[in-house]
């Protein structure tokens, strides 16, 4: 039986990630320091060949035993998160990725790295192609995980040029679904939140700028077709169908049947203009591209939030 270790796997993605490599008959163990992630979302694991670690990454990794695969998904990304956490930010993405690597190496493991679309920063390319070295500013207020994963794209590349590693960047662009957390602080949560409790949307600026929006059983499906590649190259998982910030809020109130009003804040410094990957390289070398669509993604995401918000209110 192959074992994986996940870090982050309490969160969003990282739990979703347990489900898939479960299913497919891997062992999993799963770290997590619950800074932002919730034991809420691996609790259905307990009964399976689940063991979990409550541990900082950013401290030296141990796991007893041999250990196939390691995927390194430990970190705040939202930017609620990260402006309220900036050092364990950049300690996750620099520290945390180079004890992750440490344990790879030591077990002779293969190993995922989760990168971001805003390595891209607000970019000067459009769609982003994994080729385009991107438009950060190290000293914005987004800059503490833009550089964090940067920083950690950089000594993933390392440890497998110097070590041979085999490891891999995956490079990913807004996902949403089931287990998003009601006050995340992006888009899709906020909106449907915000849209069932009758209270107003805010959107930050105009609302003309754009974001592609992929479901997160989609991303799950690209990540292990990279796992079980032998690709090292960066490649975007994400789907390509742009819209606007407007056009989402829209998409959103229509689903809910919400009568909430939409309002508009002010920009936050450094906000992306545009994201939109290019997925050029999953296509052609992976022959992955989305399935689900945005009508299917947000009324499973909505009935989760339904749900959520009355279990919650009841409590």
């Amino acid at each position: 039986m192959p074992r994986a270790v996940i870090t982050g796997v309490a969160g969003f993605i990282g739990s979703h990630l347990a489900d898939s490599l479960l299913d497919r008959g891997y062992s999993v163990v799963g770290i997590d320091n619950l800074l932002t992630g919730s034991l809420s979302n691996v609790r259905h694991l307990r009964n399976r060949d689940f063991e979990f670690i409550h541990h900082d990454v950013t401290n030296e990794v141990s796991v007893a035993g041999a250990v196939d695969l390691v995927l390194h998904w430990a970190s705040p990304a939202s930017p609620v998160d990260y402006l309220e956490l900036p050092i364990p930010t950049l300690k996750v993405g620099a520290l945390g990725t180079h004890n992750a690597l440490g344990l790879a190496k030591a077990k002779s493991a293969r190993f995922v790295l989760a990168s971001t679309s805003e390595v891209y920063g607000d970019p000067l390319e459009h769609p982003q192609r994994e080729t385009y070295w991107g438009n950060v500013n190290p000293i914005g207020p987004r800059g503490v995980y833009d550089e964090a994963k940067r920083f950690a794209e950089a000594i993933t590349t390392a440890y497998h040029r110097y070590h041979g590693l085999d490891a891999k960047i995956v490079r990913i662009f807004n996902t949403y679904g089931p287990r998003m957390r009601l006050h995340d602080g992006r888009a899709i949560p906020n909106f449907i939140t915000q849209a069932l409790r009758g209270e107003d949307v805010t959107i930050y600026g105009d609302g003309d700028q754009t974001r592609s929006f992929c479901f997160v059983s989609d991303l799950v499906r690209g990540i292990i077709a990279l796992v079980e590649s032998d690709i090292n190259e960066p490649v975007n998982i994400g789907n390509p169908a742009e819209m606007t910030i407007r056009q989402i809020a829209d998409a959103i109130l229509a689903a809910t049947g919400s009568r909430s009003r939409v309002v508009h804040k002010p920009l936050p410094t450094d906000d992306p203009k545009v994201r939109q990957p290019d997925i050029g390289r999953a296509r052609t070398l992976l022959g992955w591209e989305p399935r689900v669509s945005l009508a299917e993604g947000l009324r499973a995401t909505i009935e989760y939030f339904r749900a959520a918000l009355a279990a919650g209110e009841a409590r």
